[in-house]
């Protein structure tokens, strides 16, 4: 599998999964709060934190569309209240480069796309709704710059199309699972599709997760997901369409370290296998059963159910597997009951 870089961190496999703070428009557009979730997000140990950056007129038409269940509020009005200015933006850059948290923020038009490369964003990360956006792939990948690209909404042979346009300008690329879905009911959240794409396209996969909790993200790692991403707030309860599936910053937390663990449990990336780690021996020591004898045995006496069994600890010479390849053999010597038995105690073994 390629390897995928942001700012320094390297992404795949065999490095702990990114965890990206998604603060998104929970700002609600002023500057304050996206200050407080930057310090947050990083409080809470994210090396992370996305924005979104709208500029209402380029990304879309008059409309009175509302975003169906999500709000009923139009969606013009949601996205027109959501900007941040071009300095602001810049604003909260600086202070995520002084709190060390990288930046990151997603493009909805052309515009937003050169406002970020003017801005010298080190990537770009595209939303599910731009996946299939050829003009605007095209145009974000013509800047060369890392691109993170969101799948929800589209199908393999979609995202095929959308993998060749950024891999033609010579782009890297890391993709997302995602579910469009908000929230997503964990029985649509499908991470099956993880290793899945890392197959098809041989790219590091991460997951864009809108279930509510950690739980999906956690089992996402232990399917090769390489990075995460969750809606980010303070509070559910500021006001906002994506606060209430978002996860509050002990959540946040929970899923770095998390995350963590559990890529750790998996394997750190590396072919594991079943098998006897040298650091059980200890155990094995005291928790094996070893062949002994259960009675007094004489020379020349048979090994039976009845003067010979298997007890612990697991420090004879005969394991209790091996109890069969005894029974029935004759004893080399007297042997006190309660002893474990060697093979050299037994003719024929």
């Amino acid at each position: 599998m390629a390897e995928f870089e942001l700012a320094g961190r390297k992404i795949g496999p065999t490095h702990p999964p990114l965890v990206i703070a998604e603060a998104g428009i929970n700002h609600e557009g002023e500057f304050t709060k996206a200050i407080a979730l930057v310090d947050a997000a990083k409080a809470a140990g994210a090396e992370c934190i996305k924005f979104q950056c709208h500029i209402t007129e380029a990304e879309m038409i008059p409309t009175d569309m509302t975003p169906g269940e999500i709000s009923r509020e139009k969606l013009w009005d949601i996205i027109k209240r959501c900007e941040l200015s071009a300095d602001e933006e810049r604003r909260v850059q600086a202070h995520c480069a002084q709190q060390g948290i990288r930046y990151l923020s997603t493009p909805f038009s052309r515009e937003a796309a050169d406002r970020l490369q003017a801005m010298g964003v080190p990537a770009f990360k595209i939303g599910s709704g731009e996946c299939n956006n050829l003009p605007l792939l095209k145009h974000v990948a013509s800047f060369g710059k890392p691109m993170i690209l969101s799948t929800g909404m589209n199908d393999l042979e979609s995202v095929r199309r959308s993998v060749a346009v950024i891999q033609a300008a010579g782009a890297p690329l890391m993709l997302m699972h995602c579910t469009s879905l908000y929230p997503t009911p964990h029985d649509k959240v499908r991470l099956g599709a993880i290793p899945q794409m890392i197959r098809e396209f041989g790219l590091p996969v991460g997951l864009s997760d809108h279930s509510l909790g950690i739980w999906a993200c956690l089992g996402a790692v232990a399917l090769g997901a390489c990075a995460l991403e969750k809606h980010f707030t303070i509070s559910r309860d500021w006001p906002g369409p994506d606060t209430g599936l978002s996860i509050e910053p002990q959540e946040l937390a929970d899923l770095v370290n998390g995350s963590r663990a559990v890529w750790e449990a998996a394997g750190k990336g590396e072919a594991t296998a079943k098998g006897i780690l040298p650091e059980e021996q200890p155990v094995i020591d005291f928790a094996y059963a070893s062949v002994v004898t259960i009675a007094p045995i004489k020379a020349g006496q048979s090994f039976d159910r009845d003067n010979t069994w298997v007890k612990r600890p697991g420090t004879g010479p005969i394991l209790a597997a091996d109890l069969e390849r005894v029974l029935g053999k004759k004893a080399r010597r007297d042997l006190p009951a309660e002893v474990q038995i060697a093979p050299d105690d037994v003719h024929g073994f």
